[in-house]
């Protein structure tokens, strides 16, 4: 029997149905041999769903007292296997709702054993027919949120059935997140730490218009969204400060509207920006990005691309200004949120990128 089958599976569960069992009569029928099941917190109505899962010679059931959530079912999982099943390459996830075919299952465990170094994500088609539309949506949005705020290209963001790495179970442990927004804080860490991730296409199961998830599409999504929080407002408010002592430092201008011949607005472009900036960098570095670089090294790379949008900046403002007037402010601003998509994208991948 191939070795792909040692490769434990490991189902989160809360408040499941006979799909859970069907599932684990799959793959016991395809010859996997360990199944790790974790009952998180569904209560005593649902002992006798879980009495019969542990029935199987080759599950284990896993019990939390209380609902956790999903990121926590998965990391009691983690720790477990990590535990129990040494020498095997990582593990596989998979959702209880009748989603994942025992045959996608194997396909992820394949892909893992030829992958070893990578995160394989069995992802869906939302073009396809009987696809709710719910779903089809929020994985389109979500993947291009993705696609812009992270420089990754994932074409199911939401997909409960990946292949993990063992070296990447244990860095996924200390990883923040107890519901749904950790199999998206998962997808963050792979770009943090330079995991590859490989796609494999999966069939597309909606049974009864995905009725039965426990994902709910308002709530959950703002859950998952709120990691992206932190980018926003790192970048809005130093961007409100920028502006505010913008307009500060030009009611001060000089009668002749130049500061000892430069330009009255390229000389509060650059204060304004040199406050702001520092701003911007210490709660990038400690709050956003967390950079685990030197100080020092990374503030050169920071203040290096502030230099040049700062420049930028006051070179395109006072053109603009001298040539169609105005008031300085409604100028600069749509200027500034230009270069902002561009100075994210270089701090993104050059300046905050972990080695």
């Amino acid at each position: 029997m191939s070795a792909n089958y040692d490769i434990p599976v490991i189902i989160p569960a809360y408040e499941p149905d006979e799909k859970l069992i069907r599932l684990l009569d799959g793959l016991q029928a395809a010859g996997v041999r360990h199944v790790v099941v974790v009952d998180d917190g569904s209560g005593e109505s649902y002992g006798t769903l879980f009495d019969r899962a542990a029935s199987y010679d080759n599950c284990t059931v896993l019990y939390h007292a209380v609902n956790l959530g999903k990121g926590r079912a998965l990391k009691t999982a983690f720790n477990y296997c990590l535990e129990e099943y040494n020498g095997v390459p990582g593990c596989v996830t998979a959702d209880s709702d009748g989603q994942h075919t025992p045959e996608d299952i194997i396909a992820c465990m394949s892909a893992l054993r030829d992958h070893p170094e990578a995160l394989i994500l069995g992802c869906r088609d939302f073009d396809a027919p009987g696809v709710p539309a719910r779903s089809a949506f929020g994985n389109k949005i979500t993947r291009k949120v993705f696609g812009f705020l992270l420089g990754l290209s994932v074409s199911d963001t939401q997909t409960g059935l990946r292949a993990i790495p063992s070296f990447f179970m244990k860095e996924l442990m200390q990883v923040k997140g107890e519901r749904f927004e950790y199999e998206t804080n998962m997808l963050i860490e792979t770009k943090d730490l330079n995991i590859p991730i490989v796609e494999v296409p999966v069939k597309t199961v909606y049974i009864e218009e995905n009725r039965t998830s426990h994902f709910h599409p308002l709530k959950d999504s703002l859950r998952i969204y709120m990691v992206f929080g932190k980018f926003l407002f790192s970048s809005l408010s130093s961007s409100v400060l920028d502006l505010l002592l913008f307009h500060m430092f030009c009611t001060l201008r000089p009668m002749d509207g130049e500061v000892r011949g430069i330009p009255y607005i390229v000389a509060a472009t650059v204060f304004a920006r040199v406050i702001s900036a520092v701003y911007n960098f210490l709660v990038n570095y400690r709050v956003v990005f967390k950079s685990r670089e030197k100080l020092a090294i990374t503030a050169g790379k920071y203040f290096l691309l502030a230099v040049c949008q700062m420049l930028c900046s006051a070179l395109i403002v006072n053109a603009l200004y001298s040539r169609i007037g105005g008031t300085e402010v409604l100028v600069k601003i749509p200027v500034d949120v230009f270069l902002f998509f561009i100075s994210f994208v270089i701090q993104r991948e050059l300046v905050y990128r972990k080695k």
